[in-house]
């Protein structure tokens, strides 16, 4: 396998009224497990269902029902961690969070406090080609999700739909390693491509199954360093917490109003309480939700209703055996395989389909060639019309096609896209739509020289000018292309063109 060595970016730093700051980011990422019944209990986690239609006895908190474990959320959450690199923890207990939960019936949430089922891990989050931070996960917990309190159907109460009560969450908590806006969003991108790698989670933010939590702090350069050799926070500034993020746009314009923010009270002589915001996007502004409280304050217990949980190390190894190839160890290959740029192997790799699509058409071809026609005609074209690589109308075959046809100077470049636009149009062998619609390229020289001889002949004025500045020869080629309807093969026109002004 390919061994990209990477960079790491420089803090984002932010220039204040008296000093230069930088940013201290952490991440919760609350991640729905992507599976058809709850955590602990058989009630459906389709999207979209009627209010409270999708709600169980047990999610519901009718007396003496009781939650059983989801076995196949359990596995989720194990392919996770192993996918991130991290600890399997062979025993794990889940606990009862205490709250005032509104939408939740039976009045606290259960999740894992003092013994997740994921320990520490880490993923490389990427910036540009060459340049990647390293961000470390301290823990990934299963919880409970909470419904859905609506406020706008009647002035005088509330509504509450319980559909999403007891939903799986992972929640995946980073440590503070981030240390920008742009890195920030990054690092929730590259969350979800593993995840929908993984097939954990299918990261749909619009829907709400993958949202994040935004810590935010700041603080003077060259205090992070020692925060990273002593592991001591006092040498970082209080955090805040922005809730609920679940647009990369909305998490970078936060975290920067944030600490604008932060950065104000400091230098004005005041001091950042540590408390729970919500970020407004139509005011650019961050506002307080609740102080912040602590595990304390959440009478944390043991769940007497669940029993601690054991799984064995033979199961994690089936689970390790199933895993897919990842993003990182897929684009490497691709480096390797294909001969791709970094850049282009991240695009191919940005989703599995389109990793999938492309290696398929590039079975047995030049990988870089395919690479360009996926990447900028079929992904262009996909893009303007709004779909992906999921409903494209040209298949890796139909695509693999073309390119044969390039590769055997059978077709021009310029052939080749508008036959790319009959076959995404209307279908078809992209052969057989070549030799039906006369479309293959002249390479007989004898009859381009021919071509070549009569706009030379008919334009004894650029043939001064060309043979005074070489750079004009492009006007004959151009010339020669149209009148052969774009099928001469443009060496061989360049080439006889050159000979023919002696040049």
């Amino acid at each position: 396998m390919l061994d990209l060595t990477y960079n790491t970016p420089k803090p984002r730093v932010i220039a204040g009224a008296k000093h230069d700051w930088e940013l201290v980011i952490g991440m919760e990422v609350h991640a729905q497990v992507a599976s058809n019944a709850k955590l602990f209990s058989g009630a459906s986690t389709r999207f979209g269902a009627e209010p409270n239609s999708n709600v169980s006895f047990i999610d519901a908190a009718m007396p003496g029902m009781l939650p059983v474990i989801n076995e196949f959320c359990i596995e989720q959450a194990v392919r996770t961690g192993l996918g991130l690199k991290a600890q399997i923890n062979l025993k794990s207990a889940f606990d009862r969070k205490n709250y005032f939960y509104p939408d939740l019936p039976q009045g606290y949430q259960i999740s894992q406090l003092y013994h997740p089922i994921v320990g520490e891990g880490e993923v490389l989050v990427d910036m540009e080609p060459g340049i990647a931070r390293l961000v470390r996960i301290e823990r990934i917990h299963m919880e409970q999700d909470a419904g859905k309190s609506i406020h706008d159907m009647d002035p005088n109460m509330s509504f509450v739909d319980l559909n999403r009560t007891g939903v799986c969450l992972m929640e995946i908590v980073s440590r503070p390693d981030i240390r920008g806006p742009e890195e920030a969003a990054a690092y929730v991108l590259k969350m979800r491509q593993i995840l929908r790698y993984l097939g954990t989670c299918d990261g749909n933010m619009q829907n709400g199954n993958l949202r994040a939590d935004v810590n935010v702090s700041i603080c003077r350069p060259g205090q992070y360093e020692k925060y990273q050799q002593t592991q001591d926070f006092s040498h970082l500034g209080t955090r805040c917490e922005i809730k609920n993020m679940n647009s990369m746009r909305f998490i970078q314009a936060a975290i920067e109003v944030e600490a604008r923010r932060q950065i104000a009270i400091v230098e004005g002589g005041g001091e950042v309480v540590q408390e729970t915001r919500l970020y407004d996007p139509d005011k650019n502004e961050t506002r307080s939700m609740r102080s912040k409280e602590e595990a304390h304050d959440y009478r944390y217990f043991p769940d007497p209703d669940l029993l601690p949980l054991e799984i064995e190390q033979a199961w994690v190894d089936q689970i390790a055996a199933t895993l897919p190839e990842l993003p990182d160890a897929k684009k490497a290959r691709f480096v390797l395989d294909f001969g791709l740029s970094e850049y282009d192997a991240s695009v191919l790799t940005a989703e599995v389909a389109n990793a999938t699509y492309f290696e398929t058409a590039a079975k047995g071809r030049d990988g870089k060639l395919v690479a360009n026609w996926v990447i900028n005609e079929l992904f262009g074209r996909l893009k303007k019309e709004g779909a992906d690589i999921t409903t494209s109308p040209v298949s890796p075959a139909q695509l693999g096609g073309i390119v044969d046809l390039i590769a055997s100077n059978a077709i021009s470049g310029k052939i080749a896209k508008d036959l790319f636009e009959i076959v995404y149009t209307d279908g078809g062998d992209p052969a057989q739509i070549v030799e039906d619609r006369g479309m293959k390229q002249v390479t007989d020289t004898g009859a381009i020289e021919e071509a070549v001889d009569r706009i030379i002949a008919e334009n004894p004025a650029q043939v001064e000018k060309a043979q005074a500045n070489p750079k004009l020869a492009g006007w004959f080629v151009g010339q020669v292309m149209k009148a052969t309807g774009g099928k001469a093969n443009p060496k061989a026109v360049n080439d006889i063109v050159a000979a023919k002004l002696g040049q």
